[in-house]
């Protein structure tokens, strides 16, 4: 009886939040800390409204994978490997979904089925702050290497292209270039590139505000010209054959985006876009978030390394927002006939349409009636194709590269 009572004790939570038993547990204060941290989440998703899409399924793989001797994101030790039962269902989800990078490019097809590329179309300068809001990737990606000089903090020449990638606000493509470079800090990574995706209306606006002045935020950009059925058709398969023939390691980003745009602009294949739009994205969403939140697991994730990959990110993020900004201030200088709102720089960033979103808020609060959404979806559709084309470059080169790294000792 006695023994019984002691082996139920020691298979509650309680008993593994305590530590009790030994380090072999694998469970301790630290997995409190990370459930407090998933329980900030929907805080911050249902009470402040922050993306809740991606908060809320991220929180609860965050509590789920940190509740002692569930297993439901990893593999119970206690049962034979294979045994029914013995893989939690969402570490399944993150096998099958994130390890193979099927979610990243099934996410990118759904935002290709989602939005138009029309502002884009209609004002082909914006691919220019699109361009510059990259820049953050591989400032990064530097600071990664140098960071590597902190005892305690190592990161190679491919983890830091797997960090650097989070300045684009991109989570499936970090997902998508970290799996192939770097899988060791697929966690990590994926944690932190939909962090800072959530919280752009957080980060950006002081961005924003800080380098530009209210007579800049109050600019009204022309409008812009109608664009026909048959340039939106022409454009994705025109992007796609680009990017197959110059940088065919992007080709499966780009080619799932530019598949979802051909079906919602042909005309034909409506029931298709609005599968890929709508059931298809909030599928991939839901298994997409719990299998990222699982990664947030308190013995991977309270590491030195996962707070210079935070840090980073952070860092590549602003990067690219100011980047976005600066060049739209210089193309101003350039151009004084057609002048751009600086505000819509920072939507060059990849996080479709919440940058969008967040350039035009701050930009009607100088003037209720500057209306900026549909300038800064140009610059927000070419972050997306500049994150992958970016994303391609990198897998491409890295692995090549190495020994270079090498060489100069970084």
């Amino acid at each position: 009886m006695l023994q019984s009572l002691l082996n139920l004790w020691q298979s509650t939570g309680l008993y593994g939040f305590f530590g009790l038993g030994g380090s072999g547990l694998g469970f301790g204060w630290g997995n409190f800390v990370m459930i407090l941290v998933g329980f900030l989440l929907f805080y911050l998703a249902i009470k402040k409204g922050f993306e809740p899409l991606l908060l809320v399924p991220i929180g609860m793989g965050c509590v789920l994978s940190n509740l002692p001797f569930a297993y439901i994101a990893s593999m119970d030790p206690a049962l034979a490997a294979g045994a029914q039962g013995a893989t939690g269902f969402i570490k399944i989800l993150f096998d099958a979904g994130i390890q193979s990078g099927l979610f990243p490019v099934l996410i990118f097809m759904g935002v290709g089925a989602m939005t138009d590329f029309g502002p884009l179309i209609a004002n082909p300068k914006t691919l220019l702050l699109g361009a510059a809001a990259q820049f953050g990737i591989f400032a990064a990606l530097i600071g990664a290497l140098l960071l590597s000089f902190i005892p305690g903090i190592n990161f190679d020449l491919h983890s830091a292209a797997s960090i650097g990638i989070i300045g684009g606000a991109d989570g499936p493509t970090a997902i998508y270039v970290t799996t192939r470079l770097a899988p060791e800090i697929l966690g990590p990574i994926a944690v932190a590139a939909y962090s800072y995706m959530a919280l752009v209306p957080v980060i950006q606006p002081p961005i924003m505000k800080a380098l530009t002045s209210k007579e800049e935020r109050r600019i009204r950009m022309q409008q812009l010209r109608p664009v026909s059925k048959t340039e939106k058709i022409i454009f994705p398969i025109s992007v796609l054959m680009v990017c197959a023939f110059l940088l065919p390691s992007a080709t499966p980003l780009i080619g799932a985006l530019m598949f979802g745009n051909l079906i919602k602009e042909c005309g034909v294949t409506g029931r298709l876009a609005d599968t890929a739009s709508n059931a298809l994205m909030n599928t991939v969403t839901i298994f997409l978030g719990l299998s990222v939140g699982s990664k947030m697991e308190a013995s991977h994730f309270l590491t030195l390394n996962t707070l210079g990959i935070l840090l980073l990110g952070a860092v590549a993020f602003s990067l690219g927002t100011a980047m976005g900004v600066i060049i739209a201030k210089l193309m101003n200088k350039l151009d004084k006939k057609h002048p751009v709102n600086p505000l819509i720089g920072a939507a060059g960033v990849s996080a479709v349409p919440m940058a969008a979103r967040v350039a035009s808020k701050v930009g009607q609060e100088a003037d209720p009636q500057n209306f900026l959404l549909m300038h800064a979806m140009g610059p927000n559709v070419s972050g997306v194709i500049g994150s992958a084309v970016a994303a391609g470059v990198l897998m491409a080169s890295v692995p090549n590269m190495e020994p270079v790294r090498v060489l100069l000792g970084l």
